[in-house]
């Protein structure tokens, strides 16, 4: 599934993130910036040691990454140029400020390929897996965001959600067909 946003696109897709060409992949981490489970040990694996490698220099300089935050890493053995590390929030209930951070780690990492000149990224779902993060709220929140980045000025023209489960694709096509893009010729299509 897709929607355009101008010339712009969000795709979603159902895969391993670990095997996109995009320019970027997105890595939920944690804060510690160490490796974990899920997504962030899938991608320390495929990677390979120098992603956290990366990390772990990082690390020293600047000391751990918060929730809402996000670094840039090289990518090691993976197709991809980049990976960046969002750490999202641990959800308490949503009465803690958890849609916040997670939008500001979504568009904390669509700064950095910004800044980095990139034109495409592949985002996971964050914080939907151990942090608890209700999967139809999660989707709104990061489809909201990166729709509004990219309705701006902006280096990227492809935003692809890469989604393991198909019951986790099945939400967010929910929540994309829900969510007005802008424009005449925008809107979700099936793709």
């Amino acid at each position: 599934m897709k929607a355009a946003i101008g010339a712009r696109v969000i795709e979603l897709t159902r895969g391993d993130i670990t095997h996109e060409t995009t320019d970027a992949i997105v890595n939920a981490a944690n804060s510690s910036l160490l490796g974990g489970g899920g997504v962030d040990g899938a991608i320390h694996r495929a990677g390979g040691p120098e992603i956290l490698e990366a990390c772990k220099q990082l690390r020293a300089s600047t000391g751990t990454c918060p929730p809402g935050h996000a670094v840039i890493t090289n990518a090691g053995r993976l197709a991809c140029r980049y990976v960046i590390h969002a750490v999202g929030p641990v959800w308490h209930g949503g009465a803690r400020g958890e849609a916040e951070l997670l939008a500001s780690a979504y568009r904390s990492s669509l700064r950095l390929a910004d800044e980095h000149g990139l034109r495409s990224l592949a985002f996971p779902s964050i914080s939907t897996g151990a942090y608890g993060y209700p999967e139809p709220a999660a989707a709104d929140v990061a489809l909201r965001t990166v729709r509004d980045h990219l309705m701006g000025e902006t280096s990227i023209t492809q935003v692809r959600f890469v989604l393991f489960a198909e019951t986790t694709l099945a939400t967010y096509r929910t929540a994309l067909s829900a969510l007005a893009c802008g424009g005449p010729e925008s809107g979700p299509s099936a793709s």
